[in-house]
């Protein structure tokens, strides 16, 4: 399993594009203005999060100011004939625009057929809340020779159950090869540390939040200053604070 880097290289050497997940349009055009942000993935969760009331013209909104990066909008229906109508429909908001299904729906039945049909019908898919092996071939296996493609393992989630994600993902990175036109996302990475764990793995694509992008700032900041900064703010916060012993 490759190590993790001693010293994180410089943003832009990075090979691995970043995309921004979430929902605010004010967020969203702020990090659209920074060229290392390639796309941006939204999800129901995270639209309810923001706000968002009317589905279709907040989706169509962000395609028309968003029109020349990938954008990932996500179906919210739970019955597969309804789920496919919903990502056929996605799919016309704009070229740059992928439809955004689960692995599964709630009563754990497989998306994959569907997820072959509209691939090879030329929808551009990115399929979403993978967190197994058996799911990222299934997935691999039905997205095989259709439109471009996305495959999105939640490796945050996995490591939050305390097991490594590096060697799924590693491995997931190993299978897409053969398959042109599809790529791996790291999903609900946890720190920006995933950034270049994603990178030197041949990861092609990291979505994070917000919050994490903007640590991008701190890529090869002084440690030893770092430090003085944290003591000067424990240190201010407590004279803030006015607390006596």
């Amino acid at each position: 399993m490759p190590a993790c880097p001693a010293q994180a290289p410089d943003v832009a050497s990075l090979k691995v594009k970043l995309f921004a997940d979430g929902a605010d349009k004010k967020t969203m055009l702020e990090l659209y203005a920074n060229p290392h942000i390639q796309g941006f993935t939204t999800n129901p969760t995270l639209m309810r999060k923001a706000g968002i009331a009317d589905y279709e013209a907040f989706a169509k909104d962000i395609v028309s100011v968003i029109p020349d990066r990938h954008i990932s909008l996500e179906v919210f229906a739970d019955e597969l004939d309804e789920m496919e109508r919903q990502a056929r429909k996605i799919a016309t908001f704009g070229a740059n625009v992928y439809a955004k299904i689960p692995v599964t729906n709630t009563k754990r039945v497989a998306t994959s057929a569907m997820v072959r049909r509209l691939s090879r019908d030329g929808v551009k898919l990115n399929v979403t809340a993978i967190l197994t092996m058996p799911q990222v071939e299934e997935v691999i296996a039905a997205l095989d020779g259709g439109a471009p493609s996305c495959v999105s393992i939640f490796a945050g989630r996995i490591a939050d159950t305390g097991v490594d994600p590096l060697p799924m993902m590693t491995e997931a990175v190993e299978m897409t090869k053969p398959h042109p036109g599809m790529e791996i996302i790291w999903a609900s990475p946890r720190e920006l540390l995933n950034v270049f764990q994603a990178d030197q793995i041949g990861c092609q694509i990291i979505t994070a939040t917000a919050d994490i992008l903007k640590k991008l700032s701190l890529v090869g900041k002084d440690l030893d200053g770092y430090s003085l900064e944290t003591v000067q703010m424990f240190y201010q916060d407590a004279s803030a604070s006015a607390y006596k012993l």
